[in-house]
């Protein structure tokens, strides 16, 4: 474990002053933890999925930190049963919500990297937000950014299809400042690189809106 906490990682990633500190290693192996059980979820390990996390881990961490990632993953996992509820409490305790709010667009990204997002795999992220103690609308919004149906827009904004364009136009403000990358504020580039993406998507959201309305 202690190689993974080495050079410019050893600072702390997340910090917060009314809460604990997680190390990197601390942070990383339970984020690896929770991949592995939304890929076992659907009953099939899919190679996809597999190959999505691992390239996500090189990309992010570089090759020597994610190869040490994975052993000691790899050594954990034998030793004792993966409990999402215990990880998801750890990790209550230290992070603030916003980052928590990342690690479920992760879980999904994860689920929809062979091509579909299984019912199983669903039902699964659902029940890790909550113990994230994540939001209904929060939850609703990231799994609208996934799985495709009609009102996705509205439901990424977190508003009915009967808002005023006044209300569209504030709701968007308040999601921009609510999902904006700086809000995160992690040194940790897998965190990082997902609040940019869900940046993106509420702004693709708010720009589809505007586009039907002709705001």
């Amino acid at each position: 474990m202690d190689s993974m906490g080495s050079g410019s990682g050893a600072r702390t990633i997340f910090q917060d002053l009314s809460r604990q500190k997680v190390t990197p290693a601390d942070f990383e192996l339970n984020l690896l933890s929770l991949c592995s059980i939304v890929i076992k979820a659907d009953g099939q390990v899919s190679q996809r999925e597999l190959d999505y996390v691992r390239q996500y881990f090189l990309q992010t961490y570089g090759k020597e930190k994610a190869n040490a990632i994975f052993r000691t993953f790899n050594e954990v996992i034998k030793k004792r049963e993966i409990s999402a509820q215990r990880i998801c409490n750890y990790l209550n305790q230290r992070t603030r919500y916003e980052v928590r709010l990342q690690l479920l667009h992760f879980l999904f990204a994860i689920a929809q990297s062979d091509g579909s997002i299984s019912a199983k795999e669903i039902d699964k992220i659902r029940e890790i937000a909550g113990y994230l103690r994540i939001g209904r609308i929060d939850y609703e919004s990231i799994q609208a950014m996934f799985v495709k149906a009609a009102d996705n827009a509205y439901k990424i904004l977190e508003i009915d299809k009967t808002a005023t364009d006044d209300e569209v136009k504030k709701a968007y403000r308040t999601m921009a400042k609510k999902y904006h990358p700086d809000r995160v504020n992690t040194e940790n580039e897998a965190i990082k690189k997902g609040a940019e993406e869900k940046f993106k998507e509420v702004q693709k959201a708010y720009e589809q809106i505007q586009r039907e309305r002709g705001i």
